[in-house]
């Protein structure tokens, strides 16, 4: 645990500006053009290089795991999610949009998650106008990576 919490404080330390996105940029699904990767220890990160892009971001992710709570049967308030939820909210929640904003683009991968969040505040308007229902659907069908099954 104390090499745990040292890793961490290490962490926050090289990394002042985390992707709000990381999992979803780790699982090398999504990318974006304002994100660097760094490594640290055996560990790959993700940090912002751009404090409007991480603005936007940390909004649309607050507001995607908010509106998909429900149908996610999470019943807790607090922002951190179980892993797989949270990979399920990020992936799934930045392909809809991206499905929404761009139908023509790969059905299963994000190209620039900063210019798809600047499209999509011109698109609506805001971030709050986002169509989160839309959005929802694609959290819940998304299926990350398959465990293999123990023989």
């Amino acid at each position: 645990m104390v090499e745990e919490d040292a890793y961490r404080s290490t962490y926050n330390a090289v990394n002042q500006r985390r992707c709000a996105f990381e999992k979803a940029v780790l699982t090398r699904r999504c990318h974006c053009s304002c994100s660097t990767r760094f490594y640290l220890a055996d560990r790959e990160g993700i940090s912002c290089n751009a404090a409007q892009a991480h603005s936007r971001c940390q909004q649309l992710l607050l507001l995607m795991r908010e509106n998909a709570r429900f149908a996610l049967k999470l019943t807790g308030t607090g922002d951190e999610l179980p892993h797989a939820k949270e990979i399920k909210v990020q992936n799934g929640g930045l392909l809809g949009l991206q499905n929404l904003l761009l139908p023509d683009a790969p059905a299963d991968a994000v190209v620039d998650i900063a210019t798809l969040t600047v499209q999509g505040v011109r698109t609506f308007g805001s971030i709050q106008q986002f169509p989160f229902q839309e959005i929802v659907k694609s959290i819940v069908h998304f299926e990350g990576r398959r465990r293999p099954h123990a023989r």
